[in-house]
């Protein structure tokens, strides 16, 4: 069967939005770590992950908020306008931030505008579907290859103008892609969402007292399996964030970047898992339509179990690229010593297989298992287990020029196995507890 027109409208808007966001974040580390005279702030490497963990954390957490304000006052629709008016305005001010006040009330701009955009965008594709319907999951990973578009170009893209012209130019291609997206949605929502989304819970349900009504047994249940599968995603988002921190001051300092005589800026760097994720989503997307159609569809947990062993073989490939350049801590301060590129393409390649089993079905997840009135504020959650991830991961990197690299990464890389294995082995009482959802 195939999907409504609405899915690929959601799809483009979120691009244009992950084009924005991770061309950004792309150069954020990077910017926050320059010296002044190169146009950046001049943060030390440790207050610079610490910044990014806090910022990338709040970034996950304000969904919940976002999510709550959409259910019960906004509509998702309303929504996702005044998110992407915030995050246009963020975007624009952090071209300008020549000082840390401004960088800070760039930041919150963005943080603002994410709470409001992120959930609302993703309620609406579960909205396209009827309850039970078996092209969810495949919806799902449609909309994680689609916002992926945006990110494997935006890095290339900003990174080319900050090395070239300077952050400033790289920040406003970041605000153009938001405001292109704005202007998609506004033109074409009505003809291809209809009145889908339109009305906070409150008003479609025409009762001031329906949110209020008391949760099933089954609906607590399920908000159980929720947060108990949203734990695991923290320690998977914990590593997989070390993209943005750790893993891109490794590459700038310590990667040999030289392929076929070009230096590839390390922002490009950041390309390498949304490229993976176009290559690899489709499949993904067949293979879980063909074994749902067999019977032979893995269960969610599962799927996630198989995500987090990925995330660890990933850092298994990161300890590879510490021994390649002769060790760890006696070597830290030579930025002579150089490894392989290859490390960390294929690391990123390992962590994006990892995303896909994890991320794109978290959403179905929680799009099966959440209570219709809870459904914004639940996806939410869902968010905000990546900003309890985001602020370990920017805390674990802040240790990484006093513990070393070796050290962090083989602590994330034993956890994230043992996590794995250990979802896995309680998928039976999980799915009794989903009352067969998952």
């Amino acid at each position: 069967m195939r999907h409504p027109k609405g899915l690929y409208l959601i799809c483009t808007v979120e691009m244009w939005e992950r084009f924005s966001y991770y061309g950004m974040r792309a150069l954020l580390v990077l910017f926050l770590t320059a010296q002044l005279m190169n146009g950046g702030l001049g943060f030390d490497d440790s207050y610079a992950s610490l910044t990014y963990g806090i910022f990338t954390g709040l970034i996950y957490f304000t969904p919940l908020i976002g999510g709550w304000l959409s259910d019960r006052y906004l509509g998702q629709r309303k929504a996702i306008s005044l998110g992407l008016w915030f995050l246009i305005a963020g975007q624009l001010t952090m071209a300008f931030a020549t000082t840390a006040p401004i960088l800070y009330i760039s930041l919150l701009l963005q943080i603002c505008g994410n709470g409001l955009f992120k959930p609302s965008s993703t309620v609406i594709v579960g909205s396209l579907y009827p309850e039970g319907d078996s092209r969810i999951d495949s919806a799902y990973t449609i909309f994680y290859m689609g916002i992926n578009l945006g990110s494997f170009f935006s890095p290339i893209l900003t990174g080319w103008l900050a090395v070239n012209y300077g952050f400033k130019y790289g920040f406003l291609a970041s605000a153009a892609g938001l405001i292109l997206g704005y202007l998609n949605y506004a033109i074409l929502a009505n003809r291809y969402l209809g009145e889908i989304c339109k009305q906070p819970v409150r008003k479609e349900s025409n009762t001031d007292d329906a949110p209020s009504k008391p949760l099933t047994k089954d609906e607590k249940q399920r908000i159980w399996v929720i947060t108990i599968l949203t734990l695991f995603a923290i320690a998977f988002f914990a590593g997989f964030e070390q993209a943005g921190c750790s893993m891109t001051i490794f590459s700038e300092k310590y990667v040999n970047r030289n392929v076929l005589d070009f230096n590839v800026p390390t922002a490009w760097l950041q390309s390498i898992n949304p490229l993976f994720i176009l290559l690899l989503a489709p499949l993904f997307s067949l293979m879980w339509t063909k074994l749902g159609e067999r019977g032979k569809n893995p269960s969610i947990p599962v799927k996630m179990g198989l995500g987090l062993i990925m995330l660890g073989i990933g850092f298994i490939l990161m300890i590879g690229a510490v021994f390649d350049r002769g060790g760890d801590i006696d070597t830290i301060s030579d930025t002579n010593a150089k490894a392989s590129v290859w490390f960390i393409f294929f690391a990123y390649m390992f962590h994006t297989i990892g995303e896909l089993c994890l991320s794109p079905i978290g959403l179905s997840m929680v799009s099966r298992l959440a209570p219709i009135k809870l459904a914004s504020m639940l996806m939410g959650v869902w968010m905000a287990s990546s900003a309890v991830a985001n602020f370990l991961a920017g805390y674990l990197a802040s240790y990484t020029p006093t513990s070393g690299y070796l050290e962090i990464y083989a602590g994330l890389t034993l956890s994230s196995i043992v996590l794995g294995l250990i979802l896995i082995f309680i998928k039976k009482p999980l799915i009794r507890m989903s009352y067969g959802r998952l």
